[in-house]
């Protein structure tokens, strides 16, 4: 089998890759994570950004939804100074704003989950894509829920951003169709 060819030799990028994307998950918090860090790649690597996921994870509270809504400007401040993060100040403040409106999201559907699971029915949508190449930069549902999140206030996240975030949680599965690692390959 051949497995996708984007995480490279990188390590970290293989891990991630074999670990974590494109598996779905219902966990608020961690889908909270995925939000922030994908947010903070905007423009960036994603290689750069898992190389910081410990101090965001320090930073943030292990991305604990209420602690991140109460933070100071203060406290913010103290990240970009104190804490190994991408040093864009209003990248570091969507966290706090990107947290309240969770917390919104979360009181008016139960959970940011349910919220965005409904989006795809609540079934990942599994594409059978033959490479990388294959794999676009958008789609219109991440147009559309960019559209959405952007009018509940939340920050940084344009349509490429919340594909990637889509794949990180498991909303897609942008394995290529050969990877061990697709849907169709896993045992559990």
């Amino acid at each position: 089998m051949t497995a996708c060819l984007w995480p490279g030799d990188n390590q970290r990028m293989k891990e991630y890759h074999d670990t974590e994307w494109c598996i779905p998950t219902d966990d608020d918090r961690y889908i909270f994570e995925m939000l922030t860090l994908e947010g903070a790649q905007s423009g960036l690597s994603w290689n750069i950004v898992l190389s910081k996921r410990d101090s965001y994870k320090k930073a943030f509270h292990n991305f604990d939804i209420s602690c991140c809504a109460e933070l100071t400007e203060h406290e913010l401040e103290g990240i970009k100074e104190e804490h190994q993060v991408i040093k864009h100040m209003a990248k570091i403040r969507s966290v706090k704003n990107n947290a309240i409106q969770t917390l919104k999201i979360q009181k008016e559907f139960g959970s940011l989950s349910a919220f965005l699971w409904e989006y795809v029915q609540f079934t990942p949508i599994i594409h059978n894509r033959s490479t990388d190449e294959d794999i676009p930069s958008q789609t219109d549902l991440s147009i559309q829920l960019s559209k959405d999140l952007k009018k509940r206030g939340f920050k940084f996240v344009g349509p490429v951003t919340i594909y990637s975030f889509m794949q990180a949680i498991g909303m897609v599965d942008d394995h290529i169709l050969t990877c061990p690692f697709h849907t169709s390959h896993r045992t559990s």
